[in-house]
């Protein structure tokens, strides 16, 4: 090595010392839940919240799973850091980078090592936290699990989330892959392709990520029960030790002697085909609704209702659909519903006046067109003036 290359190096180590010494200097609280240890920089509370938090989104992952828990031989470790800078320079000691939000760090010959990192309550932990927290529970487990079930499953459980006021878990389908996945068309990866990513001709990014999701969501939601069981199957047969392209082809021997590829391939084709994201079903409601089939309207506004239940618009249709068939009751608990998750002010009080006039409300109806011409005036001072004789 020449002696500048030699004084790089040197510069180099006393770099990533300099930046361990800071880590260092950092103070952790612990906190032990079910199957997690976990250090918070925040302090004991926010360890004992994290464990807590963690010990619930490991029971969901393992309803599904049902892992035998004898495989656990010690907790799972989270490390959370409260200040951005303390965050990366810890990462960066690690992988020689950053990672926005959070990153699990695995070591295939040091398991003890292995660890899930957060800047815990930042806007990029939002979305990147539920994803790396699924990935050390699978690898936990299953230290090489083929790569569409783990791109596919973690993309699955982005959307899980966390309610800490009531102690639970909360979960949206996750459809932010579906556009992309329905514009590939007929260049789409087939199942048989995903499958075989890990053996042959791997799938470049994005398509392994977005073919992975679209595969293990048709597995999850069809109601061919061979294909279920199948997914559910092959959870049981992957190894814990053995690699990505070993435990793929264990994937697939245990599909194709028992599944007509052909067929699968067709079926999934189709469900991508068929499925709507959250917007399209609301447009789609929209257009039945206008078109005066109220039938059709409200069972896509339901459809969607089901896949983001605290999205306002939903219920607002549904609202709609509910005064329209004289039912005042349940087209004012929609619209309440439908301000608690962020609709337009103005807009609902406007048709919860309207809703609790054609009820005989009077009273009610004037107090909640006042507070829709008050929040809007440009948009319903006039119309308000115009409806307020008709209820005094």
């Amino acid at each position: 090595m020449t002696k500048k290359g030699i004084m790089l190096a040197l510069f180099a180590m006393l770099s990533i010392l300099s930046i361990a010494a800071q880590t260092n200097d950092i103070t952790f609280s612990d906190a032990s839940g079910t199957y997690y240890q976990v250090f918070a920089e925040k302090g004991k509370d926010a360890a004992l919240a994290l464990a807590k938090e963690m010990d619930a989104r490991f029971a969901v992952y393992n309803r599904l799973f049902r892992f035998p828990l004898s495989r656990l031989t010690k907790p799972l470790t989270v490390r959370s850091f409260a200040t951005k800078a303390a965050y990366d320079t810890y990462v960066s000691t690690k992988l020689g980078n950053t990672r926005n939000g959070a990153v699990y760090l695995h070591y295939s010959n040091r398991p003890d090592l292995n660890e899930l990192v957060v800047l815990e309550g930042s806007e990029e932990a939002k979305m990147v936290f539920p994803h790396q927290a699924f990935i050390q529970f699978l690898r936990a487990f299953v230290q090489n699990p083929p790569t569409w079930l783990q791109e596919g499953l973690a993309i699955y459980f982005t959307t899980l989330g966390y309610d800490r006021t009531k102690g639970e878990a909360t979960y949206e389908e996750n459809l932010s892959w579906l556009d992309m996945v329905k514009s590939w068309g007929s260049a789409a990866p087939n199942p048989e392709a995903v499958i075989m990513s890990d053996i042959q001709n791997p799938l470049a990014s994005p398509q392994i990520q977005g073919a992975s999701w679209a595969f293990v969501s048709f597995l999850l939601n069809t109601d061919n029960e061979e294909y279920r069981r199948s997914l559910y199957e092959i959870f049981m047969v992957l190894s814990p030790t053995e690699s990505r392209d070993v435990n793929s082809k264990i994937a697939l021997d245990r599909i194709v002697p028992w599944i007509s590829i052909e067929e699968l391939t067709k079926e999934y084709q189709s469900y991508i085909k068929e499925r709507k994201t959250f917007s399209e079903l609301i447009e789609a409601g929209r257009q039945a609704y206008a078109a005066k089939d109220l039938a059709k309207a409200e069972v896509l506004f339901l459809s969607a209702m089901n896949l983001q239940p605290t999205h306002y618009a939903s219920h607002y249709y549904l609202g709609l659909l509910s005064y329209e068939q004289k039912k005042y009751d349940m087209a004012e608990n929609y619209y309440r519903s439908a301000l608690l998750y962020g609709a337009d002010e103005a807009l609902v009080n406007y048709a919860l006046g309207l809703n609790a006039g054609a009820a005989g409300r009077k009273a009610d109806a004037v107090q909640y067109l006042e507070k829709a011409a008050a929040a809007a005036p440009d948009r319903y001072k006039a119309k308000v003036q115009e409806l307020l004789p008709r209820f005094k």
